[in-house]
């Protein structure tokens, strides 16, 4: 059986130290009376450090919003994985904000997923249709593409860690969830795609659901056989909301 994975995106959130570490103990305090799931927290870079201090008596783990491929060199304003040694288990790539904002492409996301596992680091390749690549029903031929390009990099999937989040990027902040269906439909595509890359690994990689998460229709979510957890952007800021969706995680888990 597959642990749960909740991650919590911080995005641009808090704006201060004080207030990210108040915010990573009570997400620590919530995930310790919830065992059976991998809760992770993911502040802004700049908060990396003190979100683990913080972090570090309670069984969360740290990930980063994103990260360079390259080790080192002038790439002004980025972080090297060599950098987020020691801070970060885990890190979002390939984030609908980042392709969205920051140019970031489906070939560039491949080669970041490769340096995060051959730097140790489990990478949650972020992947999902836009509203007009929806309603143009070409849903499977954007998520084909985004699955295998962010994978292209790895000759192998089993044991890297890989986390896979399908966030619909009309449902990111809309308060438009996709229904627990909806996702199951895109999650087990990629999950064939994955048994067709390594058949070995296809069993062993979450899953996740990002896109207006919230502790009423978490549920739902983990109810779906190909869905293994979630990518929960706000309601990642509102501790008892997120204990919540922890909580369905694990229940999920229970009734499995």
């Amino acid at each position: 059986m597959r642990r749960p994975v909740i991650a919590g995106n911080w995005k641009m959130n808090p704006d201060s130290p004080r207030a990210a570490r108040r915010l990573a103990t009570a997400v620590g305090r919530a995930a310790a009376d919830v065992p059976g799931v991998t809760t992770v927290i993911c502040p802004p870079t700049v908060w990396l450090g003190d979100v683990a201090r913080a972090a570090r008596e309670f069984p969360v783990q740290i990930g980063a919003q994103t990260m360079h491929f390259e080790e080192t060199g002038a790439y002004t304003g980025e972080t090297s994985p060599l950098m987020l040694a020691g801070l970060a288990e885990f890190v979002i790539l390939g984030h609908s904000e980042r392709r969205q904002y920051d140019g970031e492409t489906d070939e560039g996301v491949g080669r970041k997923v490769a340096s995060a596992v051959a730097h140790g680091l489990r990478p949650i390749a972020a992947v999902g249709e836009r509203a007009e690549e929806r309603r143009a029903g070409i849903t499977a031929r954007v998520i084909d593409r985004q699955v295998r390009a962010a994978l292209a990099g790895l000759s192998r999937l089993i044991g890297t860690g890989l986390v896979i989040a399908y966030e619909p990027v009309w449902a990111i902040g809309t308060g438009d969830a996709a229904t627990g269906e909806d996702a199951q439909e895109v999650a087990g595509q990629i999950r064939a795609i994955l048994r067709e890359l390594d058949p070995e690994a296809a069993g062993e990689v979450p899953i996740q659901y990002g896109g207006s998460v919230t502790a009423d229709n978490a549920g739902e979510f983990f109810a779906e056989p190909d869905i293994d957890g979630a990518l929960v952007g706000g309601a990642s800021l509102k501790p008892d909301v997120f204990a919540a969706i922890l909580r369905a995680a694990a229940a999920s888990t229970s009734a499995a």
